[in-house]
């Protein structure tokens, strides 16, 4: 990975994560509320391990085409060997918190579950993607909010240890949990225009639990360990109890789990002149 970032999921397996628990149902719903379809160019931003990309280079044929892009060379590598041998579509290696230089204009940008990583850069990262909408392209910011908080009925304890754990995320990690609620301001604050806002559930979790989120709530606790040793301390058993207990309250079908998903989209601004080219 680009030494200038600090991923706070970075882990040999993230891409095998971001596989797993890539949703193909919701994000082929998340591209329609987005009017994603057939013939456009799109650009994903952050496009991880390829999964969501190849999604969306299905979603805009026949004759679409689809580029992603992410700081990580690793997982550009991935996205390559495991989605990239179609025609339109394509991988590269970008810094997508700088200028994209002569990447060429889109009909839809899709920038999902990638800002919240980018707590301090956020606002910036989307404006500094305006020039690469054609005059009537369309920004498609996907994000949650109040991520990872909402379970019912966990033991105050161990709701105590995930308070802590998002106030140091916060803090040393640049990670915004709340970066949901931001999206529309940011467009409207930027002068896009038509702009459209869905809210949907995600991790809605209740009965018994499917292995896919299983196995990625279960990542991201592992990561928190290697993160924050220091917060799983104060739990009888340290982060092994945590773990445990976490684990019988995940697997048990009363347990109920969510967090909300915010769907923005807009369309190019107009330039100062009265122009959006």
């Amino acid at each position: 990975m680009d030494d200038s970032h600090s991923y706070l999921m970075e882990d040999p397996e993230e891409s095998q994560r971001l596989v797993i628990k890539t949703d193909v149902a919701a994000v082929r719903h998340q591209a329609q509320l987005c009017g994603i379809g057939a013939g456009k160019r799109v650009l994903d931003v952050g496009c991880g391990s390829g999964k969501v990309t190849s999604i969306l280079h299905e979603t805009v044929q026949p004759n679409g085409s689809v580029v992603g892009i992410d700081f990580s060379r690793e997982r550009i590598e991935y996205a390559r060997e495991h989605f990239g041998n179609k025609p339109g579509i394509e991988f590269r290696v970008m810094d997508f918190t700088k200028p994209l230089g002569d990447i060429g204009q889109f009909d839809f940008i899709w920038i999902r579950f990638i800002l919240e990583y980018f707590l301090k850069e956020s606002f910036d990262i989307v404006r500094n993607l305006i020039p690469y909408l054609r005059s009537e392209g369309c920004l498609c910011l996907i994000d949650l909010d109040y991520n990872c908080q909402s379970h019912y009925q966990m033991p105050p304890q161990m709701e105590d240890i995930l308070r802590k754990l998002t106030a140091l995320m916060i803090e040393q990690y640049n990670f915004d949990p709340y970066v949901g609620r931001k999206l529309y301001s940011y467009l409207y604050d930027l002068g896009f225009r038509d702009i459209e806002v869905h809210l949907l559930p995600h991790h809605l979790i209740y009965g018994e639990v499917r292995s896919s989120d299983h196995f990625n709530w279960i990542k991201k606790l592992h990561m928190a360990s290697v993160k924050a040793k220091d917060i799983f301390k104060s739990y009888p058993g340290g982060f092994d109890g945590y773990l445990d207990d976490f684990v019988k309250f995940f697997d048990d079908p009363r347990r109920f789990t969510y967090t909300p998903l915010m769907v923005c989209r807009g369309k190019r601004p107009f330039a100062a002149d009265g122009s959006n080219s």
